[in-house]
């Protein structure tokens, strides 16, 4: 079982990258599962119907989010509606929306588990490790394979849940941060690992935001609302990870970063 794993789309230039990328290498990769962070796929802010259409249309699988999810209001009229679009599990009860679900895929069934951190995070969230554990229970005598989405800000938080995971998740990778690390790896033969897959958006700007209005608020600390960088080279990532088919355990952990062209993305509609 082949996994594509593709970090935070950031707005439209991201949104088109993910088409761009999937036309002229998705084939060949061959992969069976297509997961997205999409929290920041509408304008660079949530996510509306249209986007999660849109994303859909392209053969994404799962879309998952973090702390933009709400972002966009209209989402609290579809969520509750969606299997696929998933926000983090360990939000309150009560929150609408899915923060896990089991998949059917070429007869195995996955378990996409979406969990945001605490450190720098919102501090009203319940225990992203003590979540895993309620849901690990209740999804391991049903599912082949286990993979989460941990939204974070701190690497080192990032690092622990991998390693607290490992051997029950056989995939654990890390987003929200938008810069890709290169500590793609697999833990002890039983978890593929990544701090953050990295951003799919204008490579350069400010984690995908226009760069002077980013600038401007380091020279005078005065915030300003952000807008998505829209024009310029384009970056995309994502992580390419092989499950063996019999032991379900991961076999290949690959980074794969592709830089486009503004010239090549521009008549792409998404």
């Amino acid at each position: 079982m082949r996994f594509l794993i593709v970090g935070d789309i950031i707005g439209n230039p991201g949104r088109r990258a993910l088409k761009k990328f999937l036309s002229t290498e998705g084939e060949n990769l061959n992969h069976d599962f297509l997961i997205v962070n999409g929290e920041n796929a509408a304008g660079g802010f949530g996510i509306t119907k249209k986007v999660y259409q849109t994303l859909k249309d392209l053969g994404v699988d799962v879309i998952t989010t973090g702390n933009h999810v709400w972002d966009k209001k209209e989402i609290f009229s579809f969520i509750g509606e969606t299997k696929d679009l998933l926000r983090p599990a360990n939000y309150p009860e009560g929150v609408p929306g899915l923060g896990w679900n089991i998949f059917d895929k070429k007869g195995l069934k996955i378990a996409v588990i979406n969990l945001m951190g605490l450190v720098f995070m919102n501090p009203y969230l319940e225990n992203p490790f003590l979540t895993f554990d309620r849901i690990y229970e209740e999804i391991s005598p049903r599912a082949d394979i286990v993979v989460v989405d941990f939204h974070a800000e701190a690497t080192s938080e990032k690092n622990a849940f991998a390693l607290y995971a490992k051997g029950r998740a056989q995939i654990v990778f890390g987003t929200h941060t938008h810069v890709p690390t290169a500590d793609e790896r697999i833990i002890e033969g039983e978890t593929a690992y990544i701090t953050d897959v990295g951003m799919n958006g204008v490579l350069n700007s400010v984690i995908g935001v226009n760069f002077k209005e980013a600038i401007h608020q380091y020279l005078t600390g005065i915030k300003k609302k952000f807008h998505v960088a829209e024009k310029g080279e384009v970056v995309f990532n994502s992580l390419l990870v092989d499950i063996d088919d019999s032991s379900y355990k991961p076999v290949k952990v690959e980074r794969i970063q592709r830089i486009y062209p503004w010239e090549e993305l521009k008549g792409i509609s998404v």
